[in-house]
């Protein structure tokens, strides 16, 4: 077994054990960390397969935008140490049975499927260009997409911060 086989399946582990830890922990500020470690190690398997600039915007708006607003916005609402409830049996079945079906659908197309494979890895992107095109103008500028982003994780957060403003009370 190769170096990079190796550390792949240590970074799939880990995504793994980390996706799973996320959605099955009952406290919010634990779930929120464990978001956080995976969306990490899927910025170190970008970084693996040589695509830098996929893995940096995954650090940069995913673990550095997303989970922090996350967190910032358990702390505003005094929701850290928050509790989940346990569902009911009788509520767990149908997600379940959702979840395996698409388990199932998703392991068929795998076995199904003929994947053309290459010897070479090529990288067909320059980061630098990637870079001009997203912040240009032009036809084929994402200027416009990247600043809708900056404005909705500015509304998060003006909602975050309305959402935990209190009242003060008034004396009479």
């Amino acid at each position: 077994m190769s170096v990079s086989t190796f550390f792949f399946y240590v970074f799939a582990a880990l995504i793994l054990t980390f996706g799973i830890l996320t959605v099955t922990t009952k406290q919010l500020f634990r779930s929120a960390i464990y978001l956080l470690f995976t969306l990490i190690n899927i910025a170190a398997l970008y970084f693996m397969l040589n695509y830098e600039f996929i893995a940096a915007v995954q650090v940069v708006v995913y673990v550095g935008g997303i989970v922090v607003l996350i967190l910032f916005s358990l702390f505003l609402t005094q929701q850290a140490g928050t509790h989940l409830t346990i569902l009911p049996v009788r509520q767990l079945v149908f997600p379940l049975m959702i979840s395996l079906a698409g388990f199932g659908f998703i392991w068929w197309l795998l076995l199904n499927t003929t994947f053309n494979t290459t010897k070479i890895a090529t990288n067909e992107y320059q980061v630098r260009m990637v870079g001009k095109q997203m912040l240009s103008f032009g036809r084929d500028g994402y200027v416009l997409p990247f600043e809708a982003v900056s404005i909705l994780l500015l509304a998060a957060l003006i909602g975050c911060v309305a959402i935990a403003y209190k009242q003060p009370e008034k004396n009479i």
